[in-house]
């Protein structure tokens, strides 16, 4: 076995538990004194989710730099314009060497919806700063994505309580 001196992790699929995963991340990068930022592309400041609060006590540096999801976006040109803007501000802390751990939330939805090409993440993420972790989320995630990937994992949805007409919950969805 060989260590590496950071990797690249994907939480993808349709299953609940994509950026959940991603903020234990946080909390265990947090424990281990490392330097920690969060970057979302789709959740808008409205939603005030408990991970947030979590790193804000922690000290953990957070951009919510989306403006919620697309489905209910009144101007789309300006959604693609805040995931642009997500990806730029992500692509500059990927390089900087700051961060020994970044959470890019969402990202996926960047590429799927045509706002940032894939060959341009990829690049991006292969140039990245030598000590940088990413743990990248969302649902679809592109095959090239996987490829630069060292861990990726699927979460499946058996069955939710939302299709069930539950609506979400403070302390278990956000």
């Amino acid at each position: 076995m060989t260590r590496a001196d950071s990797i690249v992790l994907i939480n993808t699929g349709h299953g609940k538990g994509k950026s959940s995963a991603a903020f234990g991340v946080m909390c265990r990068g947090w424990a281990r004194g490392w330097n920690v930022g969060v970057v979302q592309f789709i959740k808008g400041g409205k939603w005030k989710v408990g991970e947030r609060k979590v790193a804000d006590e922690l000290g953990i540096e957070w951009h919510v730099l989306g403006d919620g999801f697309t489905w209910e976006s009144s101007d789309l040109d300006e959604t693609a314009a805040k995931g642009r803007h997500a990806w730029e501000v992500s692509k500059a802390k990927m390089a900087s060497g700051e961060y020994q751990l970044l959470i890019l939330d969402e990202l996926t939805y960047a590429a799927r919806y045509g706002w940032v090409s894939v060959s341009e993440m990829v690049e991006a993420i292969e140039q990245r700063h030598p000590k940088t972790n990413l743990v990248i989320t969302g649902r679809d995630a592109p095959e090239e994505l996987i490829a630069v990937a060292d861990t990726v994992t699927e979460m499946r949805k058996i069955k939710h309580a939302y299709d069930q007409g539950i609506r979400a919950m403070k302390g278990i969805e956000y």
